[in-house]
C-alpha cells in the first residue's frame, strides 16, 4: 500500500483529506506543523509527500528545501491559498512537483496525487508488480490473491476483474467501463455477466473478512474501497 504524508496545519482539512485519500487506498501519516512533518518525512518511507505552504514552526517551501538538499526525493505536491504564478513558480522551485491552490476539488488532487505516483513508478525502472487495499493483496506476477494472508482462489476473469478495480481503488467504475476493460465487449450487449462476476468476487473476497471492501453504487456501478 502506498504510504503518504500530509503535512497541514488546519486540523479539519488534514483530517477530512486523510479519511479521502484512505478511502482511496491508501495509508496516511498526518503531521500539523512545520518541524513535526520534517521529521515524520526524515523518518519515514513514504511514497509522497503533501504539504501546506503557511505552516506553524517551519514554513512548508523550508521544509521542502531542506528535505531535498538532503538527497530525499519522494514526490512533493505543494498545497497553498497563494495562487499566483510567483508564488507557484516559488513552490515549484522549492522541489515541488505540483502545486495545487486552495480551495481545490478532492477527485482533481486525488488524480495528481496518482499521476506523481505513476511518473515516480515510471523514473523508477519498474512496473507495478504488487497491488494492495488494506489486507487484500494482489501479487500481479505470481497472479495471486490473499486477504488477511489467506490465500483466495480466482478464476482468471475473475483474477482481470480484481485487478481492474484494484487499479481504479476508490473510484466508481461503471458496467461498461468493466464490459469494455476486462471482457473488451465495446458495445453494451445487455448482458448480466458483470453482475455475475461481481457477486462471486464478493463471496471470495468479501464474506469471510471484515470490513466489506467490494460496494455497489446503485444505478452507477461499483467500488472498490475501504468504507470510512
Amino acid at each position: 500500500m502506498m504510504k503518504l504524508l500530509i503535512i497541514e496545519d488546519d486540523v479539519a482539512a488534514a483530517a477530512s483529506l486523510k479519511r479521502g485519500l484512505e478511502e482511496s487506498g491508501y495509508a496516511v501519516e498526518l503531521a500539523h506543523d512545520g518541524e513535526c512533518g520534517l521529521q515524520q518525512a526524515r523518518d519515514g518511507d513514504h511514497d509522497l509527500w503533501v504539504i501546506d505552504v503557511m505552516l506553524p514552526k517551519r514554513d512548508g517551501l523550508a521544509l521542502l528545501k531542506v528535505l531535498r538538499d538532503e538527497g530525499r526525493r519522494a514526490p512533493a505536491l505543494i498545497l497553498s491559498a497563494l495562487g499566483k504564478v510567483d508564488d507557484r513558480v516559488n513552490g515549484l522551485r522549492a522541489g515541488g512537483d505540483d502545486y495545487v491552490v486552495k480551495p481545490y476539488a478532492f477527485v482533481e488532487l486525488l488524480a495528481r496525487i496518482e499521476a506523481l505516483l505513476r511518473r515516480a513508478r515510471s523514473l523508477s525502472g519498474g512496473p507495478e508488480t504488487v497491488l494492495q487495499l488494506a489486507d487484500l493483496k494482489m501479487d500481479l506476477l505470481g497472479r495471486a490473491v490473499t486477504r488477511a494472508g489467506q490465500e483466495i482462489d480466482l478464476q482468471p476473469r475473475e483474477f482481470d476483474l480484481l485487478e481492474y478495480l484494484m487499479r481504479h481503488a476508490g473510484q466508481v467504475v461503471t458496467r461498461t467501463m468493466l464490459l469494455e476493460n476486462v471482457w473488451e465487449y465495446f458495445f453494451d450487449p445487455q448482458t448480466n455477466v458483470v453482475d455475475v462476476h461481481i457477486s462471486r468476487l464478493r463471496q471470495k473476497i468479501d464474506k469471510s473478512f471484515s470490513p466489506p471492501l467490494l460496494h455497489t453504487v446503485r444505478g452507477t456501478g461499483y467500488i472498490l474501497r475501504m468504507e470510512p
